[in-house]
């Protein structure tokens, strides 16, 4: 079953090549940028909805926010349609200020109305992107309390909890919960109170440096230069993002000039094509982490003996060494590398035998058939398939699923599933964004509906980690504070988790030679408006 989707998935791909070439001849138009990657995560355009890296890479070119992240340090935040900001002297407000002029691509003027009606919006939708905002306090009952249009201009936002306004700065960039829409248009396509989530799904409206001319699911989209665009306007007149699933696909079109970027390639792709003198390959370390989950809602895994014997299977730098190489870094804690002023390593260490005893003493003498969900792209389903053959020698026996990105994930958000190789993934470069994340979970039940959460999405509700996650927040002393988020990271991996982690996310991009400009967003929202071609 594995091999036989992956056949078809080339199929498809090599199905889909004559058409790309009836665009690009071995050489792509000057005016012209051409992106390969996989769009099969990318469920909706709507910025309120589910987040993956491959949307927000489309959607940081339609769409922006108050303030962005710096792209040479994800750690700071920059102006963006807000020229400014202040923070009140009591630390519980923060007051923007719109640069003048703003439009939309519609043409229509971008207001503090637009604004704050983008942020409610998110909450009175109450899809993935609401959890970023409700984390920090923010409801539907006090948005309008949270969110105020002081006049056309400025904007007053609530800091509800006692943080770092930093965090609320950060929650704001993040591509899709802080992006601004355009009112006007939206609701002029709005159907049945449905806030123009139906007609977002497929089409855009912002202030982008370009906009969205065309949309296919699974297939392609065109961006065309927004000429109404507030900053520096894009040196493509065109993007043409494909999607391209196979990666070997990806290094063909690459090596004839069919494409200018390819964002889905391998270790195997990679390393020739960085010997290429007409291609260049840029690795950095990314933002995410791929794991593996383990659903406590399934009788089984509920089981921490079972748990621990799985993780105990695992051969860490293996899996790193070969198949997430170009993909990822070996990396076991929850906070991603960077973020943890004092990193905490696991001590895992794989013990086969160890694990076979473990299972026993589960009640599985016999070991158990589980099934393991993934996406049908690299390096997901290779990881899968190496998860299957290091379970196997410890009598735990994995089917794998292999799907899309609704087929994979839209089980896990309704909690129905057994395992799931994933990627983790936030903007908010902090340690409590990966926490609140991978461990916290204040509401376990299936109503509170906590999509944005990967804890709640495998059940895994631990109080104590909830509790240490507020308080360490809410630490003034960078010291005493990064103490805390160790002790975190030690009680994470004590207390068996759900989510295991496996690799820290690199991103490695295979370019053309030519192409000036391009550099990776160490958050997922690279912006295409200042690249171009030497030719």
């Amino acid at each position: 079953m594995k091999r036989r989707t992956l056949l078809a998935g080339a199929a498809c791909a090599t199905i889909a090549l004559p058409f790309t070439r009836g665009i690009a001849h071995a050489e792509t138009p000057k005016n012209q940028l051409a992106i390969g990657f996989s769009m099969s995560n990318i469920l909706t355009l709507d910025p309120a909805g589910s987040s993956s890296k491959e949307r927000v890479q489309v959607l940081a070119n339609l769409y922006d926010g108050l303030v962005d992240i710096d792209a040479a340090d994800r750690s700071k935040v920059v102006p963006s349609l807000a020229e400014g900001w202040e923070v009140g002297k009591d630390r519980k407000s923060i007051r923007f200020q719109l640069r003048k002029g703003l439009k939309f691509a519609s043409g229509n003027p971008v207001t503090a109305e637009d604004v704050v009606w983008s942020l409610t919006r998110v909450l009175k939708l109450n899809l993935a992107q609401a959890t970023n905002l409700r984390l920090r306090g923010y409801t539907l009952d006090n948005a309008a309390e949270s969110f105020k249009v002081v006049d056309e201009h400025r904007i007053d936002v609530a800091i509800l909890q006692p943080i770092d306004p930093l965090i609320i700065l950060m929650t704001l960039a993040m591509t899709g919960t802080g992006s601004v829409l355009d009112r006007k248009t939206v609701l002029s396509n709005e159907k049945n109170g449905d806030m123009g989530s139906g007609w977002l799904a497929a089409n855009a409206a912002g202030t982008g440096a370009f906009m969205l001319q065309s949309w296919r699911s699974n297939e392609m989209a065109i961006l065309t230069r927004n000429e109404n665009y507030w900053g520096e306007k894009a040196k493509m007149a065109r993007v043409l993002m494909r999607h391209i699933p196979e990666a070997q696909t990806q290094r063909l079109l690459i090596e004839k000039g069919d494409l200018d970027i390819a964002y889905s390639l391998g270790a195997a792709d990679l390393e020739p094509l960085a010997r290429n003198e007409d291609v260049k390959v840029t690795s950095d370390t990314g933002n995410g982490l791929y794991y593996l989950a383990m659903s406590l809602k399934n009788e089984h895994l509920a089981k921490p003996k079972l748990r621990e014997a799985i993780i105990k299977l695992i051969d860490y730098d293996g899996i790193n060494r070969t198949v997430m190489a170009y993909y990822g870094v070996k990396h076991l804690s929850p906070i991603q590398v960077g973020l943890a002023r004092k990193p905490y390593d696991p001590p895992i260490v794989r013990d086969v035998e160890g694990a076979k005893a473990l299972l026993k003493e589960a009640g599985y003498p016999d070991g158990i058939e589980l099934t393991l969900r993934t996406l049908s792209e690299q390096p997901f389903d290779n990881l899968a398939v190496a998860l299957q053959g290091l379970l196997a020698q410890g009598n735990v026996r994995v089917k794998i699923l292999t799907g899309t990105g609704e087929q994979v994930y839209g089980p896990m958000r309704e909690r129905n599933f057994e395992l799931i190789v994933g990627r983790s993934g936030g903007q908010i470069s902090h340690p409590d964004g990966d926490l609140r994340s991978l461990a916290f979970n204040p509401d376990n039940s299936d109503a509170a509906k906590l999509t944005g959460l990967q804890s709640w999405r495998v059940s895994y509700k631990n109080d104590e980690i909830n509790a240490r996650i507020e308080a360490a927040l809410q630490e003034p002393d960078p010291d005493k504070q990064a103490n805390l988020y160790q002790e975190i990271e030690k009680l994470y991996a004590e207390s068996i988790p759900a989510i295991q982690p496996i690799s820290q996310v690199t991103d490695s991009v295979a370019q053309r030679a030519d192409i000036e400009g391009f550099r990776i967003s160490p958050v997922w929202q690279t912006k295409l408006a200042g690249v171009s071609k030497k030719r």
